[in-house]
């Protein structure tokens, strides 16, 4: 309809008064957004959006809010966006309810973003009140960086909701993702153990791709990332410190790579690898599937008399790479490779396998496979006995893979979660503790998925769970495992584990561990976790024995190698060890943590300036609190920049869990051993998994002249009189 003059001028004075009464008000925003609603079907989309309607209206957040008139409801096409203005936490607490409806609802694939911000009333085409302004837009925005599952929230709503102690666990920082007009939005990524998407949204994992260190540039910024127990007493045993390290500060102290510490013979035993199957379904979506497969194929293999089988995190390491048979095999030291590639359709996998020979690229044995899924447990069974047939050995006291799983639906959860589990990021594990809590809810007889479980609680605890919530938890999946299956090689390590930092019972993990080598004497990280135990009873050469036996199962793996320097540096050996840290980089680019072995390392042979250097640019790369350079600062003579790294240590372990050994370390290193036993009584109490390393931790050094120290030894299951050798303090 045409306007007439007289409507003009009456809509123009409307505009204008509403212009004069515009008041703005904070919003609480929730905006939602169903995830490939474009490709459904008209009906389809009807259908979907009413039964999104439905679940949204009848959570309780939703339903108080609305009848309290806080709350204002506005469609968005494929979606919605829900205003309330009652509490901040009202989107957030909508949100995890709507999460746990849609749980039994997987055709429903929604995302969320959260926002507070400034909205406005007003009245649109219709002459309806409706709302608007900066607080729906950027929730929408914030929506807009996530995928499937995910409810993020802007920093605005992080920092409001971090000071409700229920919210705070919930909250996990993913740094910054440009939207719209080239807008950077700060986001954090909310989600519990079962409700959310705890994976790294693809928008920050493409950013984080482009800013991985290359050759000379610096790694990215990373959020109170920490390490396991295990790996942090590796890089804690007479050196100290948590965090991420520079690579590029490496590069600038030595270019020289030195010799491996186990040179390989591979014409001296029957040895083999297994490399990670290779993807060739069209959708390209089952890489966990073949890297699965080729890992259940690696560990039964491992359990056959007479054939060293390299660990995973070697064979592995050539993933995705164009590396020749030969170099694989003189790399890795062994006389044959495995290979094999996986296509599946639906129920059913085509799968071919090829034995080939290092010496000559002569395939030894090959084969092709199509079966059912159900068929793939007698699969891997056929591909382990052509093998061991080949090889002329024997298949003796092995379990068949078929007996070993009952459920395929159990099996391809099971597999999921392998592939997570070797993942490093806090998201990923819990992702990866999701799937085998699945698996075993559909095969409670699977001991390899308790072991799974035992697994991630491991690399939980200390890194992102106090260690008193994630041992036990450690240990009741593994002594599940080994109850249903003695031969489960990892499951006596995390229960070794266990008994060390819940019971303080070192020489009772040291026992679980050698009976864990005695079903396999070729598992890597059971020797690992041994020279460890030994390291910190006070037996150096014997742990130095055991670290070279790692090396030589897994001789690719950047953790056991840098446990291997750790192991030089408690022998003394500190030119060793500095030479052994810095082949890490050959042998993982982009492995970070030889640093603080070359950091203390230093300052043992009194460099201090290169010390300092390496732990401040660590400090100022990742923002995480460095232990390191509060002890390198003392000892410098800068006592105020020492005890300003303290304050930051105190101000993390006030807020959340962080080991009191290392607030420990740096009061030694400035003489206050009062403040220091403090603090070790603190680590004590939370169970600390990297406690034990005190003991012939270099920083500790001073504290052996104290007879509280030995008091503190004898408290951890340790005989100082073994221990506390005569030693140089420094």
């Amino acid at each position: 309809m045409k306007l007439t003059p007289a409507k003009r001028s009456s809509t123009r004075t409307m505009s204008d008064e509403r212009k004069q009464d515009l008041q703005l008000e904070i919003g609480h925003v929730l905006f939602i957004d169903i995830v490939g609603y474009s490709k459904l079907l008209i009906n389809e989309q009807s259908e979907v959006l009413q039964e999104l309607n439905e679940v949204v209206r009848g959570t309780a957040r939703f339903r108080a809010s609305d009848a309290a008139g806080k709350l204002i409801r506005l469609p968005a096409g494929d979606g919605m966006a829900l205003v309330f203005r009652d509490s901040p936490e009202a989107p957030a607490a909508c949100a995890l309810e709507i999460a746990q409806v849609l749980k039994s609802s997987p055709h429903i694939q929604v995302r969320m973003g959260i926002h507070s911000g400034p909205v406005n009333e007003i009245v649109d085409v219709n002459e309806r009140s409706n709302i608007a302004g900066a607080g729906i837009n950027i929730a929408q925005r914030v929506m807009d960086c996530g995928d499937a599952g995910h409810i993020l929230v802007s920093k605005r709503v992080a920092d409001d909701l971090a000071q409700y102690r229920h919210w705070q666990p919930l909250l996990h920082d993913l740094g910054e993702c440009e939207v719209k007009h080239g807008v950077v939005l700060a986001v954090a990524n909310l989600h519990t153990n079962e409700l959310g998407n705890p994976i790294m949204p693809k928008k920050f994992a493409e950013l984080a791709a482009r800013l991985a260190p290359g050759p000379t540039g610096p790694a990215p910024s990373v959020n109170r990332w920490r390490m396991p127990s295990y790996i942090a007493i590796a890089l804690l045993v007479l050196a100290g410190g948590i965090g991420i390290f520079l690579r590029q500060s490496s590069r600038q102290l030595s270019t020289s790579v030195p010799p491996p510490l186990v040179s390989p013979s591979p014409n001296f035993d029957k040895s083999i690898a297994v490399m990670p199957f290779i993807d060739l379904s069209q959708a390209k979506d089952q890489e966990y599937f073949c890297d699965g497969i080729s890992e259940e194929i690696l560990d039964t293999l491992a359990k056959v008399e007479g054939l060293r089988v390299v660990a995973r995190t070697s064979s592995f390491s050539f993933k995705g790479k164009d590396v020749g048979v030969g170099e694989i095999a003189q790399k890795l030291g062994v006389q044959n490779i495995l290979e094999g590639s996986l296509r599946r359709d639906g129920n059913r996998i085509r799968v071919t396998a090829q034995l080939i020979s290092a010496r000559d690229g002569f395939h030894l044995w090959s084969e092709t496979y199509e079966r059912e899924i159900q068929g793939v447990f007698a699969m891997q069974d056929e591909i382990t006995h052509a093998i061991t047939d080949a090889l002329k050995l024997k298949l003796i006291g092995v379990r068949p893979a078929v007996e070993q799983a009952q459920s395929s639906e159990a099996h391809d959860l099971y597999l999921q979660g392998v592939f997570f589990s070797n993942k490093s990021t806090e998201a990923e594990l819990r992702k990866s503790l999701e799937f085998f809590q699945r698996s075993v809810e559909k095969d409670p007889s699977s001991a390899r998925a308790w072991t799974g479980i035992a697994k991630v609680w491991n690399w939980l605890a200390d890194a992102y769970v106090k260690p008193v919530e994630a041992y036990p938890a450690m240990r009741a999946a593994a002594l599940k495992a080994v109850s249903l299956d003695d031969r489960e090689v990892e499951a006596h390590a995390y229960i070794a584990e266990a008994k060390r930092v819940l019971d303080w019972d070192v020489l009772g993990a040291e026992a679980e561990l050698r009976r864990a080598l005695q079903i396999d004497p070729n598992s890597g990280i059971t020797h690992l976790f041994l020279a460890l135990n030994l390291g910190v009873q006070g037996k150096p050469e014997e742990s130095m024995a055991e670290a070279r036996q790692a090396v030589k199962a897994d001789p690719l793996s950047p953790i056991i190698n840098n446990m291997a320097a750790v192991s030089l540096l408690a022998n003394n050996q500190v030119d060793e060890a500095i030479t052994q840290a810095k082949r890490i980089s050959e042998v993982d680019p982009d492995y970070l943590y030889e640093f603080p072995v070359l950091g203390f390392a230093y300052l043992q042979k009194g460099m201090l300036p290169e010390a300092i250097e390496l732990f401040k640019k660590a400090h100022q790369a990742t923002g995480f609190p460095q232990a390191g350079l509060g002890i390198a600062y003392a000892m410098s003579g800068q006592p105020a920049e020492a005890r300003q790294i303290l304050a930051e240590l105190e101000r993390t372990a006030a807020t959340s869990y962080f080991p009191g050994e290392e607030i420990a370390s740096v009061y030694v290193a400035l003489g206050d051993h009062d403040s220091a036993f403090a603090w070790l009584d603190r680590a004590y109490a939370e169970h600390s998994g990297p406690l034990h390393a005190v003991a012939v931790r270099w920083a500790f050094y001073p504290l052996r002249s104290d007879p509280r120290f030995a008091v503190f030894l004898q408290r951890i299951g340790l005989d100082p009189a073994k221990v506390l050798k005569p030693t140089p303090t420094p």
